[in-house]
């Protein structure tokens, strides 16, 4: 019985001694290595697919109904402002400006009449004024007659390349039929979507490399002229207009644009990736005060070649924890060792003097 109780105090003595030789007291300091953070601006990467279109483009339709009587143009052909363009029936139209010119010639003969006869007294007032009247709705039914007559013709707005038409002689048409389309395309607008990070970046004068799908061995460069005034709710992007010169008439609007532009956004603080530690709350990283290490919240931006670019309340003189992250908590004294690669120096320089 004394031999069983001298065996088990020998025990838990043991035992005693081993756990106490396992605790770490608090104060003690961990050995960790720790750096600067490096302030690095942050790479505004751009891609995206634009959309050419002519720098003025309108499509054609006639202002009344009526059969065709004449095509004055063929796909592809480059007509001035104000060139026929297609020709309807206007015989009742002539007509009508004839019917009103008559109109025209009798009011105005009317008028004479009374003018030559007024100091005479044969004639009252009240009839000079009705003829002067009659006159003058006369003339205007002459100017409808003659804008009705011109609608049956449909003129260019404006100089510039025409497209296809289905339009054939004897068509019948309508304000709702379609012509052709008409494009003034010696400069065309490319838009294309951008994100709303770079909303600040991308602004009027900035250029951009374009480069089409139909030839992408080719790459123009375009200037923003205007981006647009909102930001779509659902995409989070918003429209940017460029143009281009098409002078050699090389491009065609609706063709695709690859679009790429680089720059350098927000300046951050840039910290090795193995500085960060997640946990419950999200990430954080530990900044070494008076010796004493320190949980900062932090949010990554973007990364780059090993380093992770933060939002963080540090800056480029603070001291962060780059090895060794795992063994403290927060207010753990900490002792800084120099980094791996000064120690492989320094391994070197002693080498090098122990052979001499």
């Amino acid at each position: 019985m004394t031999f069983r109780k001298t065996c088990l105090l020998a025990a838990l003595a043991l035992l005693s001694a081993c756990s106490g030789e396992e605790e770490r007291p608090d104060d003690e300091p961990v050995t960790v290595v720790a750096d600067n953070p490096v302030m690095l601006a942050e790479q505004l990467q751009v891609e995206a697919v634009g959309s050419a279109r002519a720098a003025t483009s309108a499509d054609l339709y006639p202002e009344t109904a009526g059969r065709v009587e004449a095509v004055r143009f063929s796909a592809g052909d480059y007509v001035r402002r104000g060139q026929p363009l297609l020709v309807l029936d206007s015989r009742q139209q002539r007509l009508a400006v004839e019917l009103a010119q008559v109109q025209v010639q009798e009011a105005s003969q009317l008028l004479a009449r009374y003018r030559r006869i007024e100091d005479t007294g044969a004639i009252s007032d009240s009839q000079i004024e009705a003829g002067e009247t009659a006159l003058a709705s006369a003339r205007v039914g002459l100017q409808q007659a003659q804008e009705s007559l011109a609608d049956r013709t449909v003129r260019a707005p404006f100089s510039g390349h025409i497209g296809l038409t289905e339009i054939d002689i004897g068509d019948r048409v309508g304000p709702d039929t379609l012509i052709a389309q008409l494009d003034q395309r010696s400069t065309l607008y490319v838009d294309f979507p951008a994100p709303e990070a770079a909303f600040s970046r991308l602004t009027p004068g900035t250029v951009v490399e374009l480069t089409p799908f139909s030839d992408q061995s080719r790459t123009v460069e375009a200037r923003i002229v205007t981006v647009d005034s909102t930001i779509a709710s659902d995409q989070r992007t918003f429209t940017v207009r460029t143009a281009i010169d098409n002078s050699d008439d090389s491009l065609r609007p609706g063709m695709s644009f690859r679009v790429r532009f680089s720059g350098s956004g927000v300046v951050r603080p840039a910290v090795p990736e193995e500085a960060i530690v997640w946990g419950g709350e999200g990430s954080y990283l530990w900044q070494v005060v008076n010796r004493e290490a320190r949980r900062v919240p932090l949010t990554i931006a973007s990364r780059r070649d090993g380093m992770a670019l933060v939002d963080a309340a540090i800056d480029e003189d603070d001291v962060v924890i780059v090895e060794g992250v795992q063994k403290v908590r927060e207010g753990q004294a900490v002792e800084l060792v120099q980094p791996l690669v000064e120690d492989a120096q320094a391994v070197e320089l002693r080498e090098d003097a122990a052979s001499e």
